[in-house]
């Protein structure tokens, strides 16, 4: 059970960036809202307004203590002057584990009722227009959205001896409300439990009850609650939370559904006895989703790190890096593989934690989200530039030099750069981690992003610690400035499909102007170099020079950014991906294969270029009737990043086979073979 100040932490985190978001493109929300009122009113006394939430099929809404995940709803109303809204009103929830984790949540259409007390003065016969702002967690089992929505309704003031009719809805939502208990309970903590006595009488039925309690951080939502009956009382034994520095509750309130058409029960208790022995009562299993061990999701990450590695703008520098402590003793060998792993660990924990901010205030961001934006692209170009230029020898940089001294110095900027530039694509056991990470609370999803980190550094750090490793690799000579200047080749070839991707992210002005930058860096970094082997003091101003010019490529340049190169002609005439455009496909009763792609992605121009765009496949295509739909992802889409979401996918590339007839869709593997779409098609 994660202790209770992360959870509270993590919902306080989530509010304060949803409050702060900054305006994004609107979409439709997977749990609809309504404002309804319950009839009109005579001024002075209280109507019930009604916020209805209607969830689509396998989302859910929470209640006002979530459990251990979520935030529950809040409300921020537009009253007229002398009205005043009162505390909600939630209807009984439901529990829902999954991956261990307690959740509080509505997986049916319900209704939060709020008491709403009109001004004395209302003139009778207006209508009084009434408005709020909601904001609110909407989840799957795999994935959450925040949502949010204002709320507009009207109260109509009734005339004096005017009678109202009430809405006829309200009657199943004010019985979906738990009864208020018209006495207190009482309840005893001890150190590791916290029992509560609730008035119940014994020929009551009572049926898998459950107690949902408002206070947080006082109990383990997720552990098993004893529940027993002690002739007119229920009592109730849960255990707490390992909460640090909160202090004893001076009351309790919660609600105890005990099944049936009765609900449950609404109630507070105060300190006081609470009886012993009992007859035990039978409280059921929590409903469940798909689990999967955060130890297992932990395994994935790291192996997706470590099969980072092959990467070509990450492989030279691991190469490199890795050949030069041939020549490191054995300290200085565990030194470069700690501060290496403890670079690409926080650079991974930055890269994530930033994500999962944006998230939070209601972006819709996906993993590698910095390569959507033209800036951060240019920035990585001339950063590109910059290390080709090392490994050819122009200049000389910390971190890159074959001394020995100087690489120690850059193994921590060398990780941060390593893991910075291994994250355009999910690859395989990545996808599942980095999937799961997006339901997970906060800590636990920084976890998985750590994980992918060590994965990432995992190679390095056994070179640095098992000697028998270093002695595998090649005596240090005069063929690793060659083997460095070898390198060169994969860091420039990145380089020119980081200035591809600036044309095609920005247009030909932004690639032009990127590209002019490069050059201008070269000759920088060229002049560098001769003061550098001249040993002039103007040979400190290299890191300054790239940083600076890093900067203005990353604020000046995308100001000539344009929507970017048309988009690229296809074999199977796959045409642009939208909700709109795979519903019409689906309901067409041909098959449809549907891909997200983009332009930065290594493995999507892989799978591309070996499985998809082939003459094979088209043929195909063809003959089975496939309709194929593209979600271009190069630059930030909402609607493609709210679909991936709903698939449990952080990122690109991802692949789903709709059958023909309206069947189940199957997603497919993210490493697809020449065989693999030609044998759906035919199977179609």
């Amino acid at each position: 059970m994660p202790f209770q100040p992360f959870r509270t932490l993590a919902r306080l985190i989530a509010l304060l960036l949803a409050a702060l978001a900054l305006p994004h493109a609107a979409m439709a929300n997977h749990i609809q809202a309504r404002l309804v009122a319950e009839a009109p009113s005579h001024p002075g006394d209280t109507v019930t307004m009604a916020i209805e939430m209607v969830p689509e099929k396998g989302w859910h809404g929470y209640w006002l203590n979530p459990g251990d995940a979520g935030y529950g709803m809040t409300l921020d109303w537009s009253l007229p002057a002398g009205a005043s809204a009162g505390q909600p009103q939630y209807p009984v929830p439901q529990t829902l584990l999954l991956s261990g984790l307690m959740n509080h949540v509505y997986e049916h259409e319900y209704a939060v009722l709020v008491p709403l007390k009109l001004p004395q003065d209302a003139a009778p016969g207006a209508t009084l227009p009434i408005s709020v702002k909601a904001q609110w967690l909407a989840c799957t089992h795999e994935i959450c959205v925040p949502e949010k929505a204002e709320l507009s309704g009207a109260v109509k003031v009734a005339k004096p001896g005017e009678t109202a009719t009430p809405d006829p809805r309200f009657s199943a939502w004010l019985a979906a409300l738990p009864a208020p208990l018209d006495q207190d309970g009482t309840f005893a903590l001890a150190p590791d439990t916290l029992r509560i006595a609730i008035p119940f009488p014994k020929t009551a039925r009572i049926a898998n009850p459950h107690f949902f309690i408002a206070e947080d951080g006082v109990i383990d939502y997720g552990a098993p609650q004893a529940v027993t009956r002690n002739g007119n009382t229920v009592v109730v034994a849960m255990k707490r939370a390992k909460s640090i520095g909160l202090p004893d509750p001076k009351t309790i309130s919660g609600v105890l559904a005990i099944g049936g058409d009765a609900g449950g029960i609404s109630l507070v208790a105060k300190p006081g006895p609470v009886p012993t022995g009992g007859t035990p009562v039978e409280t059921g299993k929590p409903a469940s989703g798909p689990q999967m061990s955060f130890a297992l999701i932990l395994g994935l990450a790291l192996l997706g790190g470590v099969i980072l590695n092959v990467m070509p703008c990450v492989f030279p520098i691991l190469s490199l890096k890795a050949l030069h402590l041939a020549r490191s003793n054995a300290h200085d060998a565990h030194v470069e593989g700690l501060a290496y792993t403890a670079g690409v660990i926080a650079a991974s924990l930055a890269l994530g934690g930033v994500m999962l901010a944006l998230r939070a205030a209601g972006e819709q961001v996906g993993w590698a989200f910095q390569l959507q934006e033209p800036g951060v692209v240019a920035a990585l170009l001339l950063l590109a530039v910059a290390i080709t230029a090392n490994f050819a020898g122009v200049y000389e940089i910390p971190g890159f030099s074959i001394e020995r001294g100087a690489l120690k110095s850059g193994a921590f900027g060398t990780g941060l750069l390593a893991a910075f530039v291994a994250t355009p694509c999910t690859g395989p056991f990545m996808a599942a981690a980095m999937g799961a990470a997006l339901v997970l609370p906060w800590f636990m999803a920084l976890g998985v992003f750590a994980a992918l980190g060590l994965g990432l550094a995992l190679p390095f750090l056994l070179i640095g610690f098992v000697p028998a490793l270093r002695g595998m690799l090649p005596k240090p000579g005069p063929w690793m400035d060659r083997f460095r200047h070898l390198m060169a080749i994969p860091m420039g070839l990145t380089a020119l499909a980081l200035a591809w991707l600036a044309w095609r992210l920005g247009g030909a002005v932004f690639a032009a102007a990127a590209i002019a930058l490069s050059v201008v860096l070269v000759i920088v970094l060229a002049a560098s170099g001769r003061a550098q082997k001249r040993m002039a003091p103007s040979a400190r101003w290299v890191l300054p020079g790239i940083v600076a010019l890093g900067a203005l490529a990353a604020f000046a340049a995308p100001q000539l950014a344009s929507n970017g190169a048309a988009a690229e002609a296809s074999l199977l005439n796959a045409q642009p991906y939208s909700e709109a455009a795979l519903a019409r496909a689906r309901q067409s009763g041909k098959p449809v294969f549907v891909y997200f792609t983009a332009d930065w992605c290594l493995s999507c121009k892989v799978n591309e270029g070996l499985a998809i765009e082939r003459e094979a496949t088209r043929d195909a295509f063809k003959s089975a009737g496939v309709i194929t739909l593209r979600g271009d992802w190069t630059r930030r889409d909402p609607e493609i990043t709210r679909f991936l979401t709903s698939q449990g996918a952080a990122g690109v590339p991802l692949y789903l086979w709709y059958p023909a007839g309206g069947g189940v869709p199957q997603k497919l593997p993210q490493v697809l073979t020449p065989d693999t779409l030609p044998d759906l098609a035919k199977g179609a």
